[in-house]
């Protein structure tokens, strides 16, 4: 089973330090790991230093993957892709990015398929990029990620462009599939709620540090909530079990 933890990570541009001395315990194959925190806190940076887009002190201790660095694979806020192509070339040339060659054999063609049709997005296959909406893009990016089939998915708010029901629909994929292949998915992710319902960890990201790492009752609390994001709030049990978070007031 492939695991992950992070000693003492840094990270910056030029001489601004963005994240520094982020640490967590272990995270394991299997778990959706939802990375929380302000507007601005370093989470995107974070998700760069991790995939080894930019440089910086500390270590991502990465053990037990069958594909060493090309395990991890990001997926930034954007679209990565040309507007001419179509939403399946995109898909596909995620994927063939990961080979040698360009021949296309049958097996990565029904990736691509199951992929877009688990999206929801098989209607879009011979659509131009540039023709879609914000959320329908923001699906094939989660697409063109998801198609490598890394063993560590970084994920930077693949549910913002969303409604209500794609979001539950992504975050319940996602939660399936790290289950299904033993990944680790962190989701950057605002909607704490969601994190509360789907995740099993919680990373917290606040003025470049980390306050606190762990599962997800034990580090969303009410103090926390106080400390990093200057709110007074109620965490309170639904009647189906479920926890929600209610603000009551700015501090």
């Amino acid at each position: 089973m492939v695991t992950l933890q992070l000693e003492n990570l840094g990270a910056g541009y030029g001489q601004r330090e963005i994240i520094r001395e982020v640490s967590t315990a272990m995270f394991f194959g299997g778990q959706v790991v939802a990375v929380v925190g302000p507007n601005a806190a370093g989470k995107s940076t974070l998700f760069k230093r991790m995939a080894g887009l930019i440089d910086g002190p500390g270590q991502v201790i990465l053990q037990g993957s069958k594909k060493g660095p090309a395990a991890i694979s990001y997926m930034p806020q954007g679209l990565n892709a040309s507007a001419r192509l179509t939403v399946y070339e995109s898909v596909l040339l995620a994927r063939k990015q990961l080979t040698s060659g360009w021949a296309v054999d049958d097996d990565e063609l029904k990736r691509v398929d199951e992929i877009l049709a688990a999206l929801g997005i098989s209607s879009l296959s011979f659509r131009n990029l540039g023709e879609l909406s914000g959320g329908q893009q923001q699906l094939v990016s989660i697409a063109q990620t998801l198609v490598r089939e890394p063993e560590i998915l970084l994920m930077d708010e693949p549910t913002s462009a969303l409604d209500m029901h794609r979001q539950v629909q992504v975050l319940s994929f996602m939660r399936t599939l790290a289950r299904q292949q033993e990944a680790i998915v962190f989701i950057a992710i605002h909607d704490l709620n969601q994190a509360l319902r789907f995740a099993d960890q919680v990373l917290v990201i606040a003025d470049g540090t980390s306050p606190g790492s762990g599962p997800c009752y034990e580090v969303i609390t009410e103090h926390m909530l106080r400390s990093v994001y200057k709110v007074q709030a109620r965490i309170e049990q639904c009647s189906r079990g479920t926890y929600h978070i209610l603000i009551d007031d700015v501090v």
